[in-house]
């Protein structure tokens, strides 16, 4: 019976081309999104899940109770000390201190940038990084030693042994290799591949690690646990961390320093502590692959029913013959069947030759292999399931269901088989997702189009970043010197970080005379007195910083003067400040600009002169004359860092970096809106080809009686004009919902005006009016002769 369902639906789908090309298209194309999304969000679920009692570990992390509540990975280097030494819930404790793009040396000809970090000998037994060589007991325990993954070995001494080999570390620190891990698997957010023992980070960053230093947080400087069996995280949370708090702070700071615990399932889905994404972006994916499906499988429903009459006869014949409704049923399940598995295994190629575009645009390295992923094949064959039954149960019910007397007398209807009612409530549908999918692109196009383009209170355009491997005075002169002796450099100023960047260092600030610390934290950036003329930041009340390598002076924002109540700008100059420790006077008042993303607000901020920590420096160039100038800082910082490795980057590209997410999904929406749309058209043609066909001898005698090519244009456009009205007005507020909470991440942006809706509407309009124009002005202009012959 089987192979008889087979042959038929094979017959019937070579005879029906169009037909079945249609319903193959669209199917595939909504299915390879489906794969393409799966794979991407199983993906990011999958991050760190690979570790054992992963439901035990958990990072300490740290929130200021200012005047605004603020978050940072980091925790004080005692913590973990006092962490292990005062209570006993925690089975194990590692600190790990983060230190990106470290330069290490193997020989003179040999160097290479890479992220390493400084972990405690536990952080290895929490974590599943198994070692292939070495001894995992001893392993960062005896300083000066190293471990490294399988990929860095074979990078920096291919096929030779590494244990035993030597690193040096930026010039300051020697260390022996003594263990191989095996390469990190790709869904970790740990990504360092060089680790060392947390102690020889007193000789390599001792900043970090100033001893019983509990007022300096850094987001690199981490701590993780794993609790003993039947120890809550809620009880730690909200007995043992505030302890520590009172223990080593006073009343007002213990309020402002408390400490809780992050899951290691949060560390990828929580931006506020530099998590990847959010877990609703993943659900926003899921979202949109549901859509594309129901969008293609509307297709099949649509053309199914819409063709069913010209299968009355068939019917008809086979009941009189004795077919009962299930083998009629099981028959129309069977050609779907066809259509559905051609349509997967076209889907798979598709996702297949898309995975490499997809890897690119979000810098993972992702694979579609449903012969050695269960998971993968499982989900392929039960949205196989889904898509079939979905596709073909409504339209076999309608054809096994026709009264067999009423088939063979060709007396049969649209209503008998759903009418247009249904049609328009599907093709409503399939226009309501795609304008949905249309409206969100042209919002999150607009936002990051805002972000990138409206002026954040400095200049960007035209400014190269230089690294600073070694900030001695003597050293960043002359290379300031030099840079600005040649062609085409308009400025050199030296710093931490440039105007706008990811993160930034905050810390409390105590001014005048006050007697205790402010109730909110402030931003500090330093760098020389060129920084302000250099990225023409411009100053509403008193001077610019004097020249200086030491902590004298401050500037400070309008935001500043406005969170310490004074009324006026001026009401700051020359007043004492001490932030971070460091007494200075305020000497004037930068106008607001913005420091971090739109999404955030402008903040406390200061400026001052420390040069030790300036690691960067900024040329604004002539960009006229642009690679012999880039030639010409390449060789000055090459002959001053010879040991290091020189790289470069422009402030505006800096800049884009924080809004990279946002642009990595916005080229996703953009794709599937783009599928959404196409797939929608590839219905509309299918139908009006059907109401071409079924109008011929209408269309023939309305020529013949006088209408013209417009008014049977008419005829096709009106109702598909009202279905997409009817459309626009069921997903314009879903759609102006959805994208406000998404527009509410940012504390500058767009509104949301009638103008978006208005385009979104014309868009579709515009492609749809292609599509069915093409199909009925061909049925226009068919000559009347042709069709009223047989009359």
């Amino acid at each position: 019976m089987l192979s008889n369902y087979v042959k038929i639906g094979i017959r019937k789908l070579n005879r029906q081309k169009s037909y079945t090309l249609i319903n193959v298209v669209s199917l595939s194309l909504g299915i390879a999104c489906v794969i393409l999304i799966f794979t991407l969000v199983r993906y990011h679920l999958s991050f760190d899940t690979f570790h054992a009692n992963q439901n035990r570990i958990y990072r300490i992390y740290t929130e200021f109770h200012g005047e605004k509540l603020t978050y940072s990975t980091g925790v004080p280097n005692p913590m973990g000390d006092a962490f292990r030494n005062d209570y006993n819930v925690a089975q194990k404790i590692g600190r790990i201190a983060f230190l990106p793009k470290r330069v290490v040396t193997i020989s003179p000809q040999k160097k290479f940038e890479e992220d390493i970090a400084f972990a405690d000998a536990d952080f290895m037994s929490i974590f599943n990084f198994p070692l292939i060589q070495g001894n995992s007991r001893s392993a960062l325990r005896e300083r000066n030693t190293a471990l490294i993954t399988e990929r860095i070995a074979k990078k920096y001494f291919g096929e030779e042994d590494p244990i035993g080999r030597l690193l040096r570390i930026d010039d300051s620190l020697v260390v022996s290799i003594k263990g191989v891990l095996q390469n990190l698997p790709p869904n970790t957010d740990f990504r360092s591949e060089i680790y060392i023992p947390f102690g020889n980070l007193q000789n390599h960053s001792p900043w970090m690690v100033e001893k019983d230093w509990w007022f300096s947080v850094n987001k690199e400087m981490q701590c993780f646990i794993q609790l003993k069996p039947g120890v809550l995280a809620a009880s730690v949370d909200a007995n043992i961390l505030p302890a520590i708090s009172n223990k080593h702070y006073d009343k007002d700071m213990a309020k402002y320093f408390q400490f809780r615990l992050q899951p290691l399932a949060d560390v990828h889905f929580n931006p506020k502590l530099r998590g990847y994404t959010e877990k609703k972006n993943l659900w926003t994916f899921v979202l949109i692959g549901f859509f594309l499906v129901v969008t293609a499988c509307v297709n099949f429903i649509n053309l199914a029913t819409a063709q069913a009459l010209g299968r009355s006869r068939e019917i008809g014949v086979r009941k009189a013959l004795g077919s009962e409704r299930s083998a009629l049923f099981w028959q129309f399940i069977t050609e779907t069947t066809l259509i559905a598995g051609l349509s997967l295994v076209i889907a798979l190629g598709l996702a297949y030759l898309a995975i490499p575009f997809v890897n690119q645009w979000f810098d993972i390295n992702l694979a579609i292999n449903p012969f050695t992923d269960p998971y993968l094949l499982t989900f392929l064959l039960g949205l196989l399931v889904i898509v079939v039954f979905c596709s073909g149960a409504y339209p076999g019910l309608i054809l096994a269901r026709f009264q067999p007397v009423l088939a063979l007398k060709g007396k049969l209807s649209q209503r008998s088989v759903g009418g247009f009612s249904l049609r328009r409530g599907l093709v409503v549908t399939q226009f309501a997702i795609s304008q949905l999918l249309i409206i969100g692109t042209l919002i999150v196009t607009n936002q990051i189009r805002y972000s990138q383009q409206t002026d954040m209170g400095f200049r960007k355009d035209a400014t190269v970043i230089l690294p600073i491997p070694n900030n001695k005075k003597s050293t960043i002169n002359t290379l300031a010197a030099q840079l600005s002796e040649m062609s085409g450099v308009e400025n050199v100023t030296f710093f931490d970080t440039p105007p706008a960047s990811e993160f930034l260092a905050s810390t409390g600030i105590r001014f005048d005379s006050r007697p205790k610390k402010e109730d909110f934290s402030i931003g500090i950036k330093s760098a020389d007195y060129q920084y302000v003329p250099t990225f023409k930041i411009p100053i509403l009340a008193g001077r610019n910083l004097y020249p200086s390598d030491t902590v004298r002076e401050y500037l400070v924002n309008e935001a500043t003067v406005k969170a310490l109540g004074l009324a006026s700008l001026k009401a700051v100059i020359g007043k004492t400040a001490t932030i971070n420790g460091r007494p200075g006077t305020i000497v004037g008042v930068m106008k607001d600009f913005h420091f971090k993303s739109f999404r955030v607000a402008i903040e406390p901020l200061c400026l001052t002169t420390w040069g030790e920590v300036y690691n960067h420096c900024a040329v604004k160039v002539n960009m006229a004359n642009l690679e012999p100038t880039l030639a010409g800082f390449e060789k000055a910082w090459t002959a001053l860092y010879p040991s290091s490795i020189y790289t470069y980057r422009f402030l505006d590209e800096e800049i884009d970096r924080l809004y990279k997410l946002d642009s990595m999904l916005l080229r996703l929406i953009q794709a599937f809106a783009g599928i959404a749309i196409f797939v929608g058209c590839l219905g509309l043609y299918g139908l009006v080809s059907f109401m071409a066909a079924q109008k011929r001898k209408e269309i023939g005698v309305r020529k013949v009686l006088g209408a013209s090519t417009s008014s049977i244009l008419w005829l096709f456009g009106k109702e598909f004009s009202r279905l997409l009205l009817i459309a626009f007005v069921l997903a314009a507020p879903l759609a102006w919902w959805v994208m406000k909470e998404w527009l509410n991440n940012f504390v500058y942006r767009i509104e949301l005006g009638a103008g978006i809706f208005v385009l979104a509407i014309l868009v579709t309009f515009v492609v749809a009016s292609l599509t069915v124009g093409f199909r009925s002005v061909k049925a226009a202009l068919t000559n009347p002769v042709k069709t009223l012959r047989t009359e």
